[in-house]
C-alpha cells in the first residue's frame, strides 16, 4: 500500500514581524498524517523546542511558531513535504 501523493495545496506567506514578536507561518496540505514533513529556516531543519512550535491543526494545517523572534532568524522559511516544499 502506497502513501497517497501529498501536496501543498496552500503555501506558506511571506511575514514582517518585530524583533521580540512571535510569528507563526502555515502550509495546508492535501492529505491528514503527512509523514515526511519538514521545516527548515535557512537551511538549517527545525525541532520543536521553548523557540520553535511545530504542530498540525485538523491534520492537514502545518504551523510553525517562531518565539520572540530576533534578527538572527531572518531569512527564508521551507516547508517541506516529499518532494514538494514552498518558501517564505
Amino acid at each position: 500500500l502506497s502513501e497517497p501523493d501529498v501536496s501543498i495545496v496552500s503555501g506558506l506567506k511571506d511575514m514582517v514581524v518585530l524583533e521580540g514578536d512571535d510569528v507563526t507561518f502555515r502550509c495546508q496540505v492535501s492529505h491528514e498524517n503527512a509523514k515526511d514533513v519538514e521545516w527548515k529556516l535557512q537551511d538549517v531543519a527545525l525541532q520543536s523546542n521553548e523557540m520553535n512550535e511545530i504542530s498540525v491543526e485538523k491534520g492537514k494545517v502545518h504551523t510553525l511558531t517562531l518565539r520572540k523572534v530576533t534578527e538572527q532568524d531572518i531569512g527564508t522559511i521551507t516547508f517541506r513535504v516529499g518532494p514538494h516544499t514552498s518558501t517564505a
